[in-house]
């Protein structure tokens, strides 16, 4: 049997060591995984949960593309947040990306993410016509 997984990665060290895909292409399905705003390094890169999801939806616009795919082609965007004053900055980010293209969007308040000082984290499942 043949897999017919396409893997690709950010070049994250945590990739690397803890063995994961940034995304996983399935047909004309990517899906990416749940990913924060660290550069290669592992340092967070932004202040606020706005400017997180900026560094965190160019990382993975790459990674898509990467796959084929672009952020016209998201059908979904989960966020997983630690803080529910952040939903303002979340739901403006969210109209200013993807406001044109209107995917299944979900936004989920937890506890606590992996990376000191991160607030926010972004998965994009994209399908490609």
């Amino acid at each position: 049997m043949t897999d017919s997984r396409q893997r690709f990665s950010s070049g994250n060290i945590w990739e690397r060591s803890a063995g994961f895909s940034r995304a996983v292409r399935v047909g004309n399905t990517v899906y990416t995984a749940g990913t924060i705003a660290v550069n290669q390094e592992g340092i967070v890169q932004g202040k606020d949960c706005y400017e997180q999801c900026q560094y965190i939806t160019r990382l993975l616009e790459g990674v898509l593309a990467d796959a084929g795919a672009s952020l016209r082609d998201v059908v979904q965007v989960r966020a997983y947040m630690t803080n529910k004053a952040d939903a303002e900055q979340w739901t403006r980010f969210l109209g200013e990306v993807f406001g044109e293209i209107k995917p299944a969007a979900t936004g989920l308040f937890v506890s606590s993410l992996f990376g000191e000082g991160t607030v926010v984290e972004l998965e994009f499942v994209a399908v490609i016509d």
